[in-house]
């Protein structure tokens, strides 16, 4: 017993500082690679206060917000999709498997084209409100019948409801250009417009949402041996999974007002984390953060190195290394087809 734990904190322990290299790596990487390649070392004296070229230290102050948005939005949805996983009981939720994206982008695309809306706070609360109508109403579909609401019903429920929200954006967008050409790019997925403003949107949200998912961890561990035992141990079921809810929701809906629907990092990122380390959402949390924050800033570093003298959405290479990865954990996973 002694052994097991002494190798699960070392695996922890090289776990987290992988990570963590990963996503100092893929930090420099995002300021320093684009169109125009920046030396290290004029990054570090812009950081530093140094002197600086005036035209790289535009392009150093352009890039660095970005690449803060893109860490946020990388650990929101990470932990997004750890706590869907989790509270489903499903190894292959993502709030792009399940349909949550599409219920987000559709609700933003209907604000924008028939309400006017345009701020930035105004747009996080109907991709929320979209986000929690569409996980509700996917679950629902996939509880009907024999077996309730298993692996493949949510996959293919998610699905198909997917298919047909994004349908529906597609009805809205097209006869209106001005729509059309706004979210033309944000659709597929991209973090390439991110500023200050857009982190400052993101804050506060992501802050809430990891609070809650850090604090339902515990509980969350109970949850994975049943319903009854959690009751018996005292876990409030129903409570945890509503917070938790609430909080996966919350972080992948905010991102998706901001940055488009970007796909798989919430399925990737949590999934390895367990089959590399451990099942302890108290860990699987925080290290499904940092992953995901690694995973989307290289993925849009790949994408800017990619598509020179332009760039690939992010969206577009999140998609790329994730379709494989979602067979594999299906393969992997062995469901039963209904």
């Amino acid at each position: 017993m002694k052994k097991e734990k002494t190798t699960h904190t070392y695996n922890f322990i090289w776990g987290f500082g992988a990570e963590l290299l990963l996503l100092l790596l893929g930090a420099v990487l995002s300021v320093s690679y684009g169109s125009k390649q920046i030396p290290l070392t004029e990054i570090l004296s812009f950081v530093t206060g140094g002197d600086v070229d005036s035209f790289l230290g535009a392009v150093i102050a352009a890039r660095i917000p970005r690449t803060v948005f893109g860490l946020l939005a990388g650990a929101s949805l990470g932990i997004s999709g750890a706590l869907m996983q989790s509270i489903t009981a499903n190894p292959i939720a993502d709030p792009s498997i399940l349909g949550v994206n599409t219920g987000a982008s559709l609700f933003v695309v209907i604000g924008i084209a028939y309400l006017g809306i345009t701020s930035g706070i105004g747009l996080i609360g109907l991709a929320f409100i979209g986000a929690m109508l569409t996980a509700v109403f996917v679950y629902g579909i996939a509880s009907v019948g024999y077996g309730g609401a298993n692996s493949m019903k949510l996959a293919l429920a998610g699905a198909a409801v997917s298919t047909a929200l994004g349908a529906l954006v597609n009805t809205i967008m097209l006869p209106d250009s001005h729509v059309m050409k706004e979210f033309r790019f944000w659709q597929v997925g991209s973090i390439g417009g991110g500023t200050w403003e857009d982190v400052r949107l993101l804050l506060p949200f992501f802050g809430v949402g990891i609070f809650l998912a850090l604090c339902c961890g515990a509980s969350l561990n109970v949850l994975s041996l049943g319903d009854e035992m959690a009751v018996a141990l005292g876990v409030h079921v129903g409570l945890i999974r509503l917070v938790s809810a609430f909080a996966g929701v919350l972080l992948c809906a905010s991102v998706t007002a901001l940055a488009g629907p970007i796909g798989f990092v919430g399925l990737m990122m949590p999934h390895l984390v367990r089959q590399l380390f451990t099942g302890d959402m108290r860990i699987v949390l925080p290290m499904s953060a940092l992953g995901g924050a690694a995973l989307l800033t290289l993925s849009d570093v790949a994408g800017r190195v990619l598509g020179r003298p332009g760039e690939l959405e992010v969206g577009i290479i999140t998609a790329i290394l994730g379709a494989p990865i979602f067979v594999w954990i299906v393969w992997k996973s062995k469901v039963k087809s209904i």
